[in-house]
């Protein structure tokens, strides 16, 4: 019945397809491309060959001793659900797959989802994270700036783009929900939700230590330990130092090596199980980095001015003023390192009111502390530098009541959400450009308070056996306080509101495959300027963003289980899409200004195939393709030179394509087993600068890992090794306002020498 259902969900697709790839199509040439540019978007048109291969009939049956695709747990409804029972986008990551990426941090985890982009935008220490999912996401330091796209670690929204590139350690999990996910996850995930789970203790006395080295003379430790206090108490202890004493790029001027990095951790788990009803848990995360300020290289153009007025100009726009992308010429007048220190605690209780009924309260608290001087300018003249130390402190109280009754048809979750975060910077801006022979001392210290609070719910409602339709919403009010002092002083406050609906129907097609429809809306409210140049761009706010998504996709498993298919195709319409501009400024003292301005609307939509398949024994392969066409409909700025039309630009890192093919091959090898694995992500060419300069633009990069693994025993040996192929596209790259241009470049090819040892209590 099977290989009947799956190609009827596609033979439409396909049947346009033809239509529109056959060399007449019924119309004259010309005619032909209008009526089918019309009829199918263009990054559907690119997917043709893969309707074409869904069309056809698949097997029913699977080979013999075919293996079975372990079943896969979520909490993308903050309930664990089936991912395949769930009528949304999700790509996850088992615990066994995060070990066999042998990953270092998140950007070594993204090759789960299509139509994601993370990168580390050197600006600040701690990692501060671009992250980006279907071309919505924000890449600035700024902490005034909300996030677009929430990572969540523990259920705890991280408010900031600095810290969210989390470390790879001590995680059960990983889950990545593209499009608006408004309805129950915290604040501002108008783009999508990188969720993160660590594991849980256990109660059982047992624990793993990891050992690695690779080059760059880099030291990588860490260890787990659990064990029980009596029958009702439970404890995880974890470690980890991560330490690179050898920085990837070298300075051409200074002669030395930078980019080092220190990185320790502490953590404590406490579960206190009272009775079969009731469960608290305690989590204390304590983060420590000692690093060199992260380096940047001049890419200067001419018509520029530090490439006009002092000569650091590029040779072309593919290489940057020292002539290699892993050479800089930065030179800091003052200390060459940074920290970054976070504190994390959650308190959560999970209390089993009835067999059916379930009521949850989690409180976060998240505290960083950060302190770097930069050399934005990135050669030895002290033209632009900045010293920023900063904090920022957020805390939330989220209270869920779940009803999950497998013989009601009705579930669902309800409830309510508090937010509120506290951030400063003592900004001070060295300028030695603006007047021969002297550097300007220029201070300007920011702070904000931003309170939120929220009523939500979200329902399933089994109209039939095989109809269920799903239905929600959330409603929030945002407030926010800003207070500037030193060049610029002034304060302000302003509040938003919104409500956000979300409506779907899922239609189960059989026990392995069912299909679904979504509406939803997402909401990023509205703020202030950080960086400011004159009182009004300081007490103007910026309004609030919206995204309207429609989508439909597919959710099927095949061959007995050992091939998974899963499709959604979306369209998202963009009202007053926030953008980060950077401005020239006679005011300002530096020359330029960020500013945050609204895009009148974009439209984004695209295609999502996500598969897995176990072809015979010992061999398993995963793979995605992301298509996306992401525009402006209509963008004008009202800048110094007047009206400015911007609708031609592309929108930042959402790249046409993107894909990923891993495999893992297993056997027995002698009193043990070994396994290979090989990894290939792709992403498209694409901009990283808003003002989408040649200087600034990514090619198409194919970005390839791979390890060999042997274990016997409790005992584990790994020879791994991370972008083989040393691309060397950059994470960041900014246009400071026709002052220069500098970027940074992802992390060069990387390998080493693994150990582990899993041990069991008596």
């Amino acid at each position: 019945m099977q290989a009947q259902i799956l190609p009827v969900v596609f033979r439409r697709l396909a049947l346009l397809t033809r239509l529109c790839l056959r060399p007449a199509c019924g119309r004259s040439p010309g005619a032909k491309a209008s009526w089918c540019g019309s009829l199918i978007p263009r990054s559907i048109r690119i997917a043709a060959p893969l309707a074409l291969l869904a069309a056809q009939p698949f097997p029913a049956e699977a080979q013999e001793g075919a293996q079975v695709i372990e079943e896969i747990v979520v909490s993308a409804r903050k309930r664990e659900e089936n991912i395949q029972d769930v009528g949304i986008a999700v790509s996850a990551l088992s615990q066994t797959e995060i070990e066999q990426a042998f990953a270092r941090d998140l950007r070594d985890l993204v090759f789960v989802s299509p139509n994601l982009v993370l990168d580390d935008t050197a600006q600040g220490p701690g990692g501060v994270a671009a992250a980006y999912i279907r071309g919505i996401g924000v890449s600035e330091v700024e902490k005034n700036f909300d996030p677009a796209v929430g990572v969540v670690v523990d259920g705890i929204f991280l408010g900031t783009m600095t810290g969210g590139i989390t470390q790879a350690i001590d995680l059960e999990s990983v889950e990545v929900l593209r499009g608006p996910q408004g309805t129950l996850f915290g604040r501002n995930t108008i783009g999508g939700v990188v969720h993160l789970r660590r594991t849980q203790p256990t109660g059982e006395t047992g624990g793993k230590v990891r050992a690695s080295y690779g080059n760059y003379d880099n030291l990588r430790l860490e260890g787990l330990v659990n064990f029980g206090l009596g029958d009702q108490v439970a404890v995880k202890l974890t470690g980890a130092l991560d330490d690179q004493n050898e920085g990837f790029y070298d300075n051409v001027n200074t002669g030395r090596d930078e980019g080092r990095v220190e990185y320790q951790s502490f953590g404590a788990n406490v579960l206190l199980t009272p009775n079969d009803q009731l469960e608290l848990e305690y989590t204390a995360q304590i983060e420590r980095t000692d690093q060199d300020t992260p380096p940047l290289l001049n890419v200067g153009q001419p018509g520029q001015l530090f490439c006009n007025a002092f000569g650091f100009c590029s040779p072309d726009t593919k290489t940057p003023v020292s002539g290699d992308r892993w050479k800089t010429t930065q030179d800091l007048v003052g200390p060459n390192d940074a920290t970054f220190d976070a504190d994390t605690h959650i308190l959560e209780l999970r209390w089993s009111l009835t067999d059916a009924l379930s009521l949850d309260y989690i409180f976060g608290s998240w505290e960083t502390e950060e302190t770097v001087l930069t050399d934005w300018d990135a050669v030895a003249p002290e033209l632009f530098h900045t010293t920023r130390p900063a904090e920022y402190e957020q805390t939330s109280h989220e209270l869920r009541l779940t009803l999950d009754d497998p013989g009601s048809r009705l579930r669902g979750t309800a409830g309510a959400y508090v937010w509120d975060s506290e951030y400063e910077i003592r900004l001070r801006s060295y300028i030695g450009f603006a007047v021969p022979n002297l550097v300007l001392d220029l201070p300007q210290t920011s702070r904000q308070d931003s309170q939120s609070w929220a009523l939500f719910f979200e329902a399933d409602y089994d109209l039939t056996d095989r109809l269920t339709l799903n239905f929600g919403g959330r409603y929030t009010e945002d407030e926010k306080d800003t207070d500037q002092a030193g060049v610029v002083t002034a304060d302000a406050s302003d509040d938003w509101s919104k409500f956000t609906p979300k409506a779907s129907l899922l239609y189960r097609l059989n026990d392995d495959a069912m299909i679904y429809g979504t509406y939803a809306v997402g909401y990023r409210s509205g703020g202030f300027n950080g960086r400011v140049d004159s009182i009004e761009n300081a007490t103007t706010p910026y309004d609030e963003e919206t995204v309207t998504n429609y989508e439909v996709g597919l959710k099927s498993d095949w061959l007995d289980g050992s091939l998974r298919i899963n499709v959604a195709a979306f369209l998202m319409d963009y009202e007053d899409k926030q953008e980060e501009l950077q401005l020239p400024s006679a005011t300002s003292g530096t020359g330029q200004v960020t500013l945050v301005t609204n895009a009148s609307t974009a439209e984004i939509y695209g295609l999502e195939l996500d598969a897995q398949w176990l072809p015979a024994p010992g061999l398993s392969l995963r793979g995605n393709l992301g298509l996306l066409d992401a525009q402006y409909d209509d963008f004008e700025f009202i800048g110094a030179t007047g009206v400015q039309d911007l609708s031609h630009l592309d929108i930042r890192r959402a790249p046409d394509v993107t894909a990923a093919l891993s495999a893992t091959y297993e056997w027995t090898a002698g009193s043990g087993q070994a396994w290979l694995t090989f990894g290939w992500r792709y992403l498209g060419k694409h901009e990283v600068d808003f003002a989408n300069k040649p200087e600034l633009t990514n090619s198409a990069q194919h970005l390839v890992n791979a390890s060999a693994n042997y274990e016997v025993g409790a005992m584990r040996i790994s020879l791994f090794g991370r972008n083989l192929a040393e691309e060397d596209g950059y994470g960041i790259g900014f246009d400071v306002a026709g002052l220069w241009s500098y970027a940074a470049t992802r992390p060069p090819r990387t390998y080493g020498l693994e150990v582990s040892y899993s041990f069991e209590g008596n």
